[in-house]
């Protein structure tokens, strides 16, 4: 490691517009020379980077990589949706799932220059969003869905059930992918966030008039219909709406 201080990577920041780490790397990479590593970093392109990391970056893709009882899936976010489904930005999204399904979630990590380098050829605030790896264990059942969007992957699910067949796995996956349940049960579900909405609809039906006598039973079935949209055991089922994931 080059000798710098922090105030070195701050000032290199502030005289070229770059990003911390491409600051810190670019004082590493030239022996903590100010000059030479501000020079360096107008060669890759990364001075003036810090503008593009306040931009907000909704748009993106997402990959899974399934491997027997293995499964990765990544997120690499990008500002727009023309960038989202280039081929090298979804290329990309592609290699880090399958690093990750091969070495685990720390990997995504290790392709960080060619992330940096899709910043400079894209002119965009690119980053790695979340990163998952499922290593399904003996006697359980992986399935994973992917729903494709203008030839890139916008919404992923990864299933792993303790028991059950492949096809109940795969059919949950879709049904998540389509149901966005926050929750996986009802325990799961903060109380102060349970005990907000529950004042909240008490207050509703107050103002609506209805009854004091009824108000429990209606604050109930409504707080139960509140669940329902939220917690995947307790969501109609996607393939039969009679009967409840559970």
């Amino acid at each position: 490691m080059a000798d710098f201080t922090a105030k070195d990577v701050q000032r290199l920041r502030q005289t070229t517009g770059a990003g911390m780490m491409d600051a810190k790397k670019a004082l590493d990479e030239n022996g903590g020379d100010f000059e030479a590593a501000t020079q360096w970093l107008r060669e890759k392109g990364l001075a003036g980077a810090l503008k593009r990391t306040d931009r907000e970056n909704t748009q993106g893709a997402v990959s899974i990589t399934r491997d027997g009882n293995v499964a990765a899936m990544v997120e690499l976010k990008c500002e727009t949706d023309f960038v989202a489904k280039s081929p090298d930005f979804v290329n990309l999204a592609d290699e880090l799932a399958a690093l990750v399904a091969a070495k685990g979630e720390e990997a995504a990590q290790e392709r960080s220059d060619a992330i940096d380098e899709l910043k400079v050829t894209l002119k965009e605030n690119i980053e790695l969003g979340r990163v998952v790896r499922f290593d399904a264990g003996e006697g359980h059942v992986l399935d994973t869905y992917l729903h494709v969007q203008s030839d890139r992957g916008v919404n992923g699910v990864l299933v792993e059930l303790d028991g059950g067949s492949q096809e109940l796995a795969h059919d949950i996956a879709v049904h998540i992918a389509f149901g966005k349940p926050e929750f996986l049960r009802r325990e799961d579900v903060p109380q102060d966030l349970a005990d907000a909405e529950r004042a909240t609809i008490e207050a509703t039906a107050k103002n609506e008039g209805k009854p004091e006598a009824a108000l429990p039973k209606i604050v109930e079935g409504r707080l139960n219909g509140w669940f329902k949209e939220r917690v995947l055991l307790e969501q109609p089922f996607a393939k039969d709406d009679k009967q409840s994931v559970q």
